[in-house]
């Protein structure tokens, strides 16, 4: 188990390795440098500065999320959600997902598979919020892109699937209830229990669903949270000095967030570079800047955050070593 696991995480090193590759293959590495040291450092500091706001909406979201269960201070949840991007920008099998939970289940006893159906339902919701940003602003640009055209194709079924499914189960759990029950009568009581238990945990974490309040919360903050970090992608185009819009930074968001779906490092390396680059040259950007932001930008939304989340989970009373054991704390907290 532990090799197949290490063999995944190698594919996905060598994909990046492979898309860094169709990214840099006819550029002059000096001119994408050169354009990097000519980035205005005031606007990337801004950027920086307005992304931890996104990472603030996005904790509020997930607090929505989770009030049908226990309402938990934001100031108490944004720690949690910075440990999640530091564990998921420097280690494979979505570790940082994983440390939040189970610091979740610790800190506030809630129970393993109801913290992880919210985080299951906020990626559906990314997913949501991304074909917006991908179908919406090409009403506007005059863009043709293959790389566009697929990532919109292959992600689109996915998570409109995922999403209609989550409804039905929030609206109508007694069908995920009666599917359990109809499983349970070949299993020994002993697994019947947990199964049960586990069909519960899941109806209860999908509650925020059910309260239109809490539903209208968790919409409204998907979609501003993912705004307000295009706007850190447009102040770092305002760093480079290209013609650049607003829209066209929702769909390098929509598209570069999408690819995700690929198998890749932590962090995303190549992917998200070649496709961010890959819109803008659509777009009519030279090559070499838009590799040069493409560069740029994936450093302001990866290193602040990942700094920050280290440093909370030091303060949570764990080492940096938690991250590599992940898979260890959510055994351990399953059971």
């Amino acid at each position: 188990m532990i090799r197949s696991k290490w063999l995944i995480a190698a594919s996905g090193i060598f994909i990046s390795l492979i898309f860094l590759w169709v990214a840099f293959r006819n550029l002059n590495p000096e001119q994408v440098w050169q354009n990097i040291q000519q980035a205005n450092p005031i606007y990337l500091l801004i950027g920086a500065v307005v992304y931890f706001i996104a990472v603030a909406i996005i904790s509020l979201r997930w607090q929505f999320l989770l009030k049908s269960t226990r309402l938990i201070p934001l100031r108490e949840l944004i720690p949690l959600v910075t440990i999640g991007y530091a564990g998921n920008n420097v280690y494979p099998f979505r570790s940082g997902e994983i440390l939040r939970i189970v610091l979740l289940q610790r800190n506030y006893n809630i129970p393993f598979a109801r913290a992880t159906t919210t985080v299951i339902v906020e990626r559906v919701f990314d997913g949501l919020v991304m074909l917006t940003f991908v179908l919406v602003p090409v009403l506007w640009l005059d863009i043709s892109s293959s790389e566009v055209r697929m990532v919109a194709g292959v992600a689109a079924p996915i998570f409109l699937t995922a999403l209609v499914v989550f409804f039905v189960l929030a609206a109508r759990p007694d069908i995920l209830r009666s599917v359990l029950k109809l499983i349970s009568r070949v299993l020994p009581d002993r697994l019947s229990d947990i199964l049960r238990d586990l069909g519960e945990d899941i109806i209860n974490g999908l509650a925020g669903l059910r309260t239109p309040a809490d539903l209208a919360g968790t919409i409204v903050c998907s979609y501003l949270t993912w705004g307000v970090e295009a706007s850190v992608y447009w102040l770092v185009s305002m760093a480079f000095s290209f013609e650049s819009s607003y829209p066209l930074m929702l769909l390098v968001v929509g598209v570069v967030n999408l690819a995700g779906l690929i198998p890749t490092s932590p962090g995303q390396f190549g992917v998200f570079e070649f496709f961010a680059s890959s819109v803008l040259i659509s777009a009519g950007v030279a090559n070499a800047n838009a590799t040069a932001f493409a560069l740029v930008v994936h450093m302001v939304i990866w290193l602040p955050v990942t700094l920050v989340g280290l440093y909370f989970l030091l303060k949570q009373g764990l080492s940096l070593s938690a991250i590599t054991r992940a898979q260890q704390l959510e055994r351990k907290a399953v059971g």
